[in-house]
């Protein structure tokens, strides 16, 4: 921060911090990273989202039968919700002042094909005052990978119009490695595409998935794992430069869902370690 001598110094000249917290997004509009900031805390430049669209693929899934019980008291933990329209207008409080995430593509379910997807009006996110778009991304699937990129590039066009960012969700294909290499590729295809947010899976070799992406990346959570194993995904994850993670199952879906979020949220933004998380989880959860 410029001193004030430096100020009587340069009286012409306007001081400007150059330097933005959210990776990629330097020379944005201002509207931009107006949302990005209500996303990523500017203190540490991370973010803890909750998700919980499970629902438009899967219907009442365990731990989402009663959002208003299971997620509505996770709220005040998370720094952004990722859901869908239907739930964030039926049940998620309005003055909840949390950023939303908007699921932003729909389609088929878990009973046929999961990527057969299509776009939602851009003007529904505007009326849900979204903070963010999630479009979902089927690289290496061949019968739906054009369908989605064409996707995430058409909802890229229209949130650029109104400067809502774009968050691309990799879809892993049966026929493909969860590796670095596969990563790192559907990463950088969604950046490319213009995405300002990923979301994919940590792996070994996650650093490299990173460093090849020009914006920030999330880590899913995927199935439900042990507290204490998501615990040290979250850490590794962090410490290998992810910018945050996404987590759905492996929050609303534990023995103590409040204790594990502050636990996460503890890990991501204050550099707990998985053991430090995970004690402070079993005493937010008193001893579970």
């Amino acid at each position: 921060m410029a001193s004030l001598s430096n100020l009587k110094e340069s009286p012409g000249k306007c001081v400007e911090n150059s330097v933005f917290h959210v990776k990629g997004a330097r020379s944005l509009s201002w509207g931009m990273k107006d949302r990005l900031s209500r996303i990523f805390n500017p203190r540490t430049g991370k973010t803890v989202m909750l998700a919980f669209d499970h629902g438009f693929i899967m219907g009442p899934t365990s731990g989402l039968e009663r959002i208003d019980l299971s997620i509505v008291p996770l709220i005040p933990y998370a720094d952004c919700l990722m859901c869908t329209r239907g739930i964030l207008r039926t049940t998620i409080p309005a003055n909840s002042t949390k950023p939303i995430c908007l699921r932003a593509d729909t389609g088929t379910s878990i009973l046929t094909d999961l990527n057969d997807n299509v776009p939602i009006d851009i003007e529904e996110a505007i009326r849900l005052n979204a903070s963010a778009l999630a479009v979902m991304v089927a690289i290496g699937d061949e019968a739906h990978e054009a369908r989605t990129v064409a996707n995430l590039s058409r909802i890229v066009d229209w949130a650029n119009r109104y400067d809502i960012p774009v968050l691309g969700v990799t879809s892993i294909g049966k026929q493909v490695a969860r590796d670095a290499r596969y990563f790192g590729l559907a990463s950088r295809i969604c950046a490319e595409n213009g995405a300002n947010i990923v979301k994919t899976f940590y792996c070994e070799g996650f650093e490299k998935v990173v460093a090849a992406c020009p914006v920030p990346v999330v880590i899913a959570g995927g199935k439900k794992l042990p507290e204490k194993e998501a615990l040290e995904i979250c850490y590794n994850a962090i410490n290998d430069g992810a910018a945050g993670v996404d987590m759905g199952r492996n929050v609303f879906q534990s023995s103590s869902p409040v204790a594990m979020i502050q636990a996460v949220h503890a890990v991501v933004h204050q550099g707990l370690t998985p053991k430090e998380g995970f004690e402070m989880f079993r005493e937010l959860a008193g001893g579970k």
